[in-house]
């Protein structure tokens, strides 16, 4: 009896680490994004077949690229405290495994988007993929500290995809979203790399902060987050959004440059936490922002 109770333990356990693979965190943020991007190019009600196989196979593929980030950075991953304890290093999950699990969920995914969304989406979605499991893991994050600069490409997809599975086509106002992520990206991660600088020694990345030093990484946080409050009012300037959406654009991208400010002048890895962790929140209350606003005018 014992090991009958037990067996569906492992089953769950095993299952568990392979979903931590496609790291389920990022992933929904992924998916937000792309909701808001399906949202914003239309005025009316959005087929469900769509909606739900347009996230799902989006979603999917997001999945596989971050298993096949963490098969690729598995023995960089081993020797950072903050990733030490993903699977892979733990060794929880093999390399096949990994493989097998990640060709799965992207091959689902990519059925998803090209039978019932349409294959715009699905091509977009798969260059995505490559280019952060390829482009980004294997040959820029090793080699350029400017990695998360070129790589945050991938990474402001999402909202591009939503929007061509509903439009079938990518317009002004998709690249506009496009734009907020990427010029959003490197002050996010490097308000990160500054707390973790130790671990990213550890790893070889050449990362800003290390190769460059924390304070030239400050003065970079502080300016790319200049750049965005700038960015941040261009859905109003193209006529995308109405003035609800501006005031939060300005309220939210002030408190930003209130953080990067305070990191430059007086930096201490408590405030680069409280940055980063801002960060996240003001990616999601801004598109939240975009959102009210569309269905407000």
């Amino acid at each position: 009896m014992q090991l009958t109770r037990n067996a569906p333990a492992s089953w769950r356990h095993v299952a568990l680490q392979y979903v931590a693979l496609t790291k389920p965190r990022v992933v929904l943020l992924a998916a937000f994004c792309a909701l808001i991007g399906m949202l914003l190019a239309t005025d009316g009600p959005l087929p469900w077949s769509v909606l739900v196989a347009g996230l799902a196979g989006i979603s999917l593929l997001a999945g596989a690229g971050f298993a096949f980030n963490c098969l690729i950075e598995r023995s960089i991953d081993a020797r950072m405290a903050r990733t030490r304890a993903r699977p892979l290093p733990r060794g929880e999950v093999g390399v096949t495994g990994t493989i097998v699990f990640a060709g799965i969920i992207g091959g689902l995914g990519a059925v998803l988007l090209y039978w019932v969304v349409n294959p715009l989406t699905m091509w977009l979605t798969m260059a995505t993929f490559i280019g952060y499991a390829v482009i980004y893991t294997v040959l820029l994050k090793p080699a350029t500290p400017q990695n998360i600069v070129i790589g945050g490409a991938s990474g402001a997809m999402p909202p591009v995809l939503g929007w061509a599975a509903i439009a079938n086509e990518v317009t002004a106002p998709a690249l506009v979203l496009f734009l907020i992520i990427f010029v959003w990206t490197p002050p996010h991660f490097w308000a990160l790399a500054l707390y973790r600088i130790e671990d990213y020694r550890r790893s070889g990345l050449p990362m800003l902060p290390v190769t460059h030093g924390p304070e030239f990484t400050r003065l970079n946080v502080l300016l790319y987050t200049v750049l965005l409050v700038a960015v941040s009012v261009m859905p109003f300037m193209i006529h995308m959004s109405g003035l609800f959406y501006l005031a939060s654009a300005l309220a939210l991208g002030g408190v930003f440059l209130w953080y990067a400010w305070r990191l430059w002048r007086n930096y201490s890895d408590a405030l680069a936490r409280r940055t980063f962790s801002y960060s996240i929140f003001y990616l999601s209350a801004l598109f939240g922002a975009l959102l009210i606003d569309h269905y407000l005018r």
